[in-house]
Order: structure tokens, then sequence, then C-alpha cells
């Protein structure tokens, strides 16, 4: 049988997440995730690509508010907002982007932590960031700050075949998927097409081609060549190395750690 062995939200995108037991899903991705996000003073979002020190940022969330707190660092709280004046940001290419900041003293603790000028911003109410045509189910599918889409699956199997293969074993966070599923075999979620989980119905779209986040320790920040290095020799895509899916929510719905996992197509 396969299960879903695991849940993870991103509540501030680059930052680390966290585990759940369960969790509600939107059409947008699982609830709070990757809906807030870094950007320059011109609106250009940040990730841990040229600022690793984002990993180090943990955000508690408690309903409507955010503890953000780092390494010998003094903690933060404040409540979200998610509605107001927007102010445009751009993400990849898409741009102009609706965001509501989060305020000015949200900014200097990022501003310091990270020793230059940022401001933190929560996607707007409402706003629908479309996903990239070629790709979509619906005209209608949208994601928030996720790179590309509203979420990632990977199993418990595809890491432990990649594990196999390298001097040092990864934990499955440097891939930061947001469904963790067990009982199949290595990569066999490339092959799915549709899956249902409770009354959950998604699509897998396309495989996830990954970058030098990959290659950076949560936990120390020391970056290698792996597993880029590996996963290039045999997991090499036209889209580049890739491991792990992208998904579409096609409705709403919650999810709970143990549900089985049905493989539609």
């Amino acid at each position: 049988m396969i299960s879903l062995s695991n849940l993870t939200y991103y509540p501030i995108k680059a930052c680390r997440g966290f585990d759940l037991a369960e969790s509600n899903v939107e059409r947008m991705g699982l609830e709070h995730d990757r809906r807030m996000m870094v950007v320059t003073a011109e609106g250009e979002f940040l990730t841990q690509r040229e600022y690793p020190r984002l990993a180090l940022v943990t955000p508690t969330l408690k309903n409507d508010s955010v503890t953000l707190s780092a390494p010998n660092f003094d903690s933060i709280h404040f409540n979200i907002q998610k509605s107001g004046v927007p102010w445009p940001v751009n993400i990849w290419k898409a741009k102009g982007v609706h965001a509501i900041d989060q305020g000015d003293e949200t900014a200097q603790w990022f501003s310091d932590w990270l020793g230059i000028s940022v401001r933190l911003v929560h996607i707007a109410d409402g706003f629908q960031r479309k996903l990239n045509p070629e790709y979509a189910i619906n005209s209608d599918d949208h994601t928030g700050f996720a790179d590309g889409y509203p979420i990632l699956i990977i199993s418990e199997e595809s890491l432990l075949d990649l594990n196999s293969k390298l001097d040092s074993p990864l934990p499955m966070n440097r891939f930061r998927p947001n469904i963790v599923v067990k009982g199949c075999e290595p990569f066999a979620e490339d092959t799915w097409k549709r899956i249902k989980i409770g009354e959950i119905e998604m699509a897998l779209v396309k495989p996830c081609p990954r970058c030098v986040v990959t290659t950076i320790d949560k936990e120390t920040l020391e970056k290698s060549k792996e597993p880029l290095k590996t996963l290039g020799k045999y997991r090499n895509h036209e889209l580049g190395a890739i491991f792990g899916m992208n998904v579409i929510p096609l409705n709403s719905g919650r999810l709970e750690r143990g549900m089985s996992v049905e493989i539609i197509q």
C-alpha cells in the first residue's frame, strides 16, 4: 500500500519548514504554505540561492500571527496582514504579483539578519498567480510564492535510492517537498498522472528540476556539489537534474498523515 507519510509547509519562502500530521489543502497548495516572501526594496524576490542564511530562520505560525526566530538573534512576533494597499512584487517571470507589506519592524528584522535592506510581504487575499499554461490543468490553477507549482511530492523510496549512491546521505529537507509518500518503487511518482488522497484529487504535471538550494546544508549552511553531481548522472532530464514531481490540487480538502494514496492514472 502506498501511504502518505509526511506533510510539510513553508510559511515563508525559503525558510525552514515544519512537519505536519495534518493540513488543509487549497487550490493554491497547503494552507499557509509559501504565502510570504522576502523581497528587495524594489520588490524582487530573494531565496537561499543568494542568501543561504534564510535557511536558518524559523517561523512559528499560530492562527494569524507569526514568530520569527534565528540562532543567537532576538525573535520578533507580528500579526499577518493579508489585505490593504497591494504592492507589486516579482517572482521569476511573474511580474506585478499583488502583495501586502508586513511592516517596518519585520522589514528591519530581516534586513538585520541578512545584512541587506529587504521587506517581508504576504500574497494579497484573492490574488491568483496563474500557473504556466503549458502544464496547467484548469485556467484558474494558481499558486502563491512557490517557485512554480502549488505542491511538490517525493517518495521516501526515491530518497533512499539517491542516498544509496551518495557518500553521505541527505535528509529530505534538502528537497523541500510538501507531501512525502512511502510504499512504492523508487521514482514511481514520476509515472503518476493523477492521484487521490482522501477527497483531494491531484495532477502530477511536471518533474522538478533541482537547483543549488539542494546543495546547502540547512543546519550549517555548508555547500557541496551533492546531490546535483549524482542526480546529473542518473536523473538527467531535458529540464535538468530532476527529483520530485510538481503537483496541482484539483479541489480542496484535508490531508492527514497515514492516508492511502490512490493512483488514478
